[in-house]
């Protein structure tokens, strides 16, 4: 290209090439044996399963030192069944399936009595833990109209029953920051949003991130006997020291870091700072479905490595914005912790797992 077509250069065409030199690490394989506790297995998306094949997926946690997937997509009544003799019957200790809970429910009266009673048949399926997600509070609504939140009164009879099954609660509320912010030059991830515009929730039918923030600390300060991991870093990595607070303040929350090491990994020191002074409460998690071993080594040299200024996947450009991130090179005890230890005390299911040599 010459000086003046480069002038007129698009923002989508411009792909620059790197020219400082770093050391590049590959890790294979986990020092220690993994637990990701946040992925989708089944057809709950978009009706279709995920995995094609899981002995296929078994031998790859093999070759990764992957010891359990947690699959947040097992659903209720027969897909829990179904998801539950793919994954956790016909491969014992690899796979952890959570339940979700039936939200069509709300449009009819008499739904928080029917949503409880929904928990209390999953776990007694075998469901190991309850996935909720960020339709609570962006887009269901009960049977006048409203949006349902997670603070909602009427959910006492839900968290009464995770409390009594002693289920874990994977909670995903709000979403990017930026998804909240003005369609406009300034948002650093305009490009993803125009490929996925539903992906924007700003405007009058949605509620403010605060709004959503706040109910779910409420939720989880007056539930205290029921454990909580939020998802995506709790569900708000553009600001640690809210995610700081949350795991200072309320012993029963915990974190994920499911699809947002490109969120810490540009603040590779406070994340570090994060997870030492809360050793016991991150753990790992992908969210990326059905994972490779690509995948599972970029999240293991973000744990485990001191590399600098690398791409946190693959696409071109970066999916969730343009930057490079470094990792967090965190002591051996530190990673053990985050990328299994952590996750087998938190979930009861795998208080058992030593997981794999």
């Amino acid at each position: 290209m010459d000086i003046e077509e480069l002038k007129d250069l698009r923002l989508r065409d411009f792909v620059p090439r790197p020219t400082v030199r770093l050391p590049q690490s590959t890790v294979y394989r986990a020092s220690t044996p993994a637990v990701d506790a946040h992925n989708h297995l089944g057809r709950w998306h978009d009706g279709d399963w995920r995995v094609k094949d899981v002995p296929a997926l078994v031998g790859l946690m093999d070759e990764c030192n992957v010891a359990t997937v947690v699959n947040l997509d097992g659903c209720w009544d027969d897909e829990l069944e179904t998801n539950l003799d793919r994954y956790d019957r016909a491969h014992p200790d690899r796979f952890v399936t959570y339940c979700r809970v039936d939200w069509s429910q709300t449009a009819v009266p008499g739904w928080p009595d029917r949503v409880a009673a929904s928990i209390v048949d999953s776990a007694s399926r075998g469901a190991k833990g309850l996935k909720l997600w960020k339709d609570i509070g962006l887009r269901l609504r009960d049977e006048n109209g409203e949006l349902l939140f997670l603070d909602d009164p009427r959910l006492e009879g839900m968290w009464s029953a995770l409390a009594d099954t002693g289920l874990p609660v994977a909670v995903h509320t709000a979403d990017p920051a930026a998804f909240f912010e003005p369609m406009d030059q300034h948002n650093e991830r305009v490009e993803e949003l125009l490929r996925h515009p539903d992906w924007r929730f700003m405007g009058p039918e949605f509620p403010p991130l605060p709004r959503l923030l706040d109910a779910l600390e409420s939720a989880v300060a007056a539930h205290p006997d029921v454990t909580f991991v939020g998802a995506h870093v709790g569900c708000y990595a553009e600001d640690l020291d809210w995610v700081d607070r949350m795991l200072t303040t309320y012993p029963n929350f915990a974190v994920d870091i499911a699809a947002r090491i490109a969120e810490l990994g540009r603040q590779p020191r406070r994340t570090r700072k994060l997870i030492e002074d809360h050793p016991d409460r991150v753990v790992l998690g992908t969210d990326v479905s059905p994972p490779t071993a690509e995948d599972y080594a970029t999240y293991f040299r973000f744990l485990e490595t001191a590399d600098e200024y690398f791409p946190y996947d693959t696409s071109e450009p970066p999916g969730n914005g343009r930057w490079r991130i470094s990792a967090l090179d965190l002591s051996p005890e530190l990673a053990a912790a985050v990328i299994g230890d952590n996750a087998r005390r938190l979930i009861p299911a795998l208080h058992d797992h030593s997981g794999i040599a």
